[in-house]
């Protein structure tokens, strides 16, 4: 038999769950409106895959269809909607998604805190304009060039129209989110006492094996929208495959599509520079991890109960940096890597050809840092580049894991993007594939605390986590 005041407490936390309980109801039936379109992007017409240096012919077929898959949250008042178009491409270049968020901010009056474009990293999509433009090792001919000009406008204008059904499309919706697990990346940087050997298997090395999801449904609680991510590279498959595929994000969505008939299935890619998945090297396993991931992603999907209700409203921030770059070699170095074939020739000869005619060779990367947060429920963090796990493992770390959602391949893909461990083990991200953006040195170790910083400077205070360094 309780006492008066073992009653009186039971009668406090009652009074105070209560409410509490009413208010997670609430929101949980809280609805916004919700659009979804698919744009197909696949070309018609030969063109230069991005992703290999070894390619050394147009594409020959096609061996699935890319597309550009869109998601739009969001009334038209207070701020507006939030819309988020993910591509089926090995990169996305600043210069596309600047110009589609004109575009839309002069059409429907879209911010650009609130427009955001990922690229699936599939390493069997079109070559674009004003990316890794030094990784054929020479300069293209002609017609080549001009089918990747032509494919890069027909990306922009397909990008803007997927962003504008998904506007058309809006329906009322709940959200919620939960996160899964896959477990086919493996660290790619081999290392023998600390310093890079090259690109291998790391046994134990760092990897982000999260899957989140973002669920969009219906009235009747059917998905309308399931957006996942995790951090891999779309390389399953190599260079000696020269065929358009959207690689296993893309197979991941019609693994989800296939088990949930009627819903839009998207696919962003984490902080998985320095992970790709293994083994590798056939489309049947490119295939086999695209079910992987898409058979978790539909677990959540099937699972509302444990999921996390989300608020309609989403709070967008936007933060611009300049990357320092290490200081650049001298022309007569330059001179003399010019030597060299291939394409760390083909750049230094560039570079010195640059300085001749009185330009100055760059010595910072535009970068841009991007948030969207549902209230204090849950923060997705969108990083330009290829950025390696450590980013991941740290905003979590400093964070919180199970409120945080961290996407990379975001508005833009300027370079590797390396951690301070990173730089100093050297190698490839690191160091040589600088070569291939167009970047004379490396990245200064300072830029993983420039980038971690503007994340938590525009993140709502309720995401300080204490465990900031």
């Amino acid at each position: 038999m309780m006492n008066r005041a073992t009653t009186r407490v039971l009668l406090a936390i009652a009074a105070w769950m209560i409410p509490l309980a009413f208010a997670t109801r609430t929101r949980a039936a809280e609805e916004v409106p919700v659009g979804v379109a698919v744009v197909d992007i696949t070309p018609g017409f030969p063109i230069r895959l991005m992703g290999y240096a070894s390619r050394q012919t147009e594409s020959q077929g096609v061996e699935s269809r890319l597309k550009a898959r869109a998601i739009a949250i969001g009334a038209d008042d207070g701020d507006g909607p939030a819309i988020l178009v993910a591509i089926d491409n090995c990169a996305i270049v600043r210069q596309i998604t600047e110009e589609v968020a004109a575009r839309l901010k002069k059409k429907v009056g879209v911010k650009r805190e609130r427009f955001v474009i990922c690229a699936t990293h599939t390493h069997c999509g079109p070559a674009l304009d004003n990316n890794l433009p030094f990784i054929f090792g020479k300069p293209l001919p002609a017609d080549q060039a001009e089918h990747i000009a032509r494919y890069t406008r027909e990306l922009t204008d397909a990008i803007e129209k997927a962003a504008l059904a998904a506007l058309a499309d809006r329906k009322p919706a709940t959200l919620a989110w939960g996160q899964g697990e896959a477990s086919f990346a493996a660290n790619r940087r081999a290392l023998k006492k600390g310093k890079s050997t090259g690109l291998g298997i790391q046994p134990g090395g760092p990897l982000d094996r999260s899957l989140p999801v973002l669920i969009a449904s219906d009235s009747a609680g059917k998905a309308r929208a399931v957006l996942f991510g995790y951090a891999c590279h779309c390389t399953t498959l190599g260079g000696e495959f020269n065929r358009i595929c959207a690689e296993w994000a893309g197979y991941a969505c019609d693994e989800v599509e296939r088990r949930v008939p009627g819903a839009t299935a998207i696919a962003i890619i984490g902080c998985g520079a320095d992970a790709n998945p293994e083994p590798r090297g056939k489309l049947d396993q490119a295939k086999h991890y695209g079910a992987l991931a898409g058979t978790e992603a539909h677990r959540l999907a099937s699972s509302p109960s444990g999921l996390t209700p989300l608020p309609g409203r989403i709070a967008c921030r936007i933060r611009r940096l300049e990357l320092p770059l290490e200081p650049a070699p001298s022309r007569a170095a330059l001179a003399e890597r010019g030597k060299l074939p291939g394409s760390p020739g083909f750049f230094a000869r560039t570079m010195v050809e640059r300085l001749d005619a009185g330009k100055p060779i760059h010595t910072t990367v535009p970068y841009v840092v991007q948030t969207w947060t549902f209230g204090d429920d849950m923060a997705i963090v969108f990083l330009a580049g290829e950025v390696v796990v450590d980013y991941s493992l740290r905003l979590k770390w400093e964070i919180d894991s199970q409120r945080l959602w961290v996407a990379a391949y975001s508005n833009d893909v300027p370079c590797y993007i390396p951690s301070r461990r990173v730089l100093s083990e050297g190698g490839y991200e690191a160091d040589s594939s600088m070569v291939y953006y167009g970047h004379a040195s490396r990245l200064a170790p300072q830029v993983e605390d420039l980038i971690v910083d503007a994340v938590h400077a525009i993140l709502p205070p309720a995401f300080d986590g204490p465990r900031r360094r």
